[in-house]
């Protein structure tokens, strides 16, 4: 099957194969796994920027391993042609990705998003990451000072606005110096 460019998001990735007609096993890199059975097409990524389009005969979860999706994909039936589709990722356009709730984000729309606070002339710094340490979310904000942890809480961003990569702030006082430590 010939590449194609792709721009899209990332629902699993393929473990291993796994049964006799050319099942694969997935790691599910998903919140909403119970889109994966509907999917009727996806595109295999693998990894350096080639992706292909294929159908989805068929795909089921499992509760096998702590939970993968089970992908049988047209043109694969057997293990000698599944094997080598080990690694690749599953992943749909990303105008498909799941919609979420009013102030919810997806942690890539945050990344790259430059942190502004209240009443500053320029930029804080450009948040590098998302952590999820249990409870609040944090924001791993990269400043020329280093690095500065900012809940990813309302009474703490005040305004979010992933197409103009932008997210406002209010830190409470000594929460830098507390990232310092």
């Amino acid at each position: 099957m010939p590449a194609e460019p792709f721009n899209g998001v990332t629902l699993a990735r393929i473990l291993r194969p796994r049964g006799l007609r050319g099942e694969v096993a997935a790691e599910i890199l998903t919140d909403f796994p119970e889109r994966l059975p509907k999917l009727k097409e996806v595109w295999l990524d693998n990894g350096h920027g080639a992706s292909r389009r294929i159908a989805v005969r068929k795909c089921w979860l499992s509760p096998s391993r702590g939970g993968q999706a089970i992908f049988l994909f047209a043109g694969v039936e057997s293990i000698e042609a599944a094997e080598p589709l080990r690694g690749f990722e599953v992943r749909v356009p990303i105008e498909q990705r799941a919609k979420l709730e009013a102030g919810n984000y997806f942690v890539g729309d945050l990344i790259g998003c430059e942190v502004w606070e209240r009443g500053a002339a320029s930029a804080m710094g450009a948040v590098r990451d998302v952590e999820f340490p249990g409870g609040v979310p944090l924001l791993a904000v990269e400043t020329g000072d280093g690095e500065v942890l900012v809940p990813l809480a309302a009474e703490f961003c005040t305004h979010i606005d992933v197409r103009a990569k932008r997210i406002d702030v209010t830190l409470p006082e000594g929460l830098r110096d507390l990232n310092r430590g």
